[in-house]
């Protein structure tokens, strides 16, 4: 198979892509595996190729070691997403990437990125964007943390993911699929399965989303980022030669 669709649109909204930029990603060979709700797409360890996610959500999931197990999710990838690019160069992951409902990824060899770095130097600037794009997303978890309570840090997830989802053309109408059980959200913010059932409950109650399952839908866009606080700039969607 050639990469995904998703990864191409995620580069063109932030660059243009030459006519042999686009042969290249078309020509890259990759392989498309199915993982089902929870099933371990990437373990910790050293890994000769890295995935990128076709449709679905998958996470990173960091464990302390030790009795009891403490584990948390230190970031979502979506449709469009390279989860373990920089698996390329530290050649070594030190966390794993799980399945959050069904999942469908690309992963592609080491050796293919390693021959594009050498001979496509604008693509590897592209690729190499897409790190710091995911380290910018995990400064503002970080930031988004320290700042906001509960209802607003659940807010912002839900706008973060809503625009990185819609921005590739992976969801519309303000409408998504979020597979997340309130323990998992629960990991991802660091409050109680109680408060991300208040925090909800809260949205719900300011008819800000309608959340029914994993369904979500936001009602009011504006009241939504206003709570949350919400400025997308961090995601880098904007258009400009790099």
């Amino acid at each position: 198979m050639a990469l995904g669709g998703y990864f191409t649109r995620f580069l063109q909204l932030r660059d243009e892509l030459s006519e042999d930029d686009l042969a290249r990603l078309a020509a890259m060979p990759t392989r498309l595996e199915t993982f089902q709700p929870g099933e371990v797409i990437v373990s910790p360890g050293p890994h000769t190729r890295s995935c990128l996610v076709v449709s679905g959500l998958a996470g990173r999931v960091t464990m302390l070691a030790g009795k009891p197990a403490v584990q948390a999710i230190t970031a979502l990838h979506v449709p469009g997403d390279f989860v373990d690019l920089h698996a390329f160069v530290l050649k070594e992951l030190d966390h794993a990437v799980v399945a959050f409902g069904r999942v469908e990824v690309e992963f592609v060899d080491h050796t293919e990125l390693a021959q594009m770095t050498e001979h496509f130097p604008h693509l590897t600037r592209l690729f190499w964007m897409t790190t710091a794009i995911d380290a910018a997303v995990h400064r503002q978890w970080l930031f988004a943390s320290s700042v906001l309570r509960s209802s607003a840090h659940l807010a912002h997830l839900i706008c973060e993911l809503y625009v990185r989802m819609s921005s590739v053309g992976a969801v519309r109408d303000y409408i998504m699929t979020v597979p997340l059980l309130q323990r998992e959200l629960a990991e991802i913010l660091g409050y109680s399965s109680i408060h991300i059932n208040r925090a909800v409950r809260d949205l719900r109650d300011r008819k800000l989303v309608r959340w029914q399952g994993s369904e979500v839908e936001i009602l009011s866009w504006d009241g939504l980022t206003r709570l949350a606080r919400f400025d997308p700039t961090y995601l880098e969607i904007g258009y400009r030669p790099r």
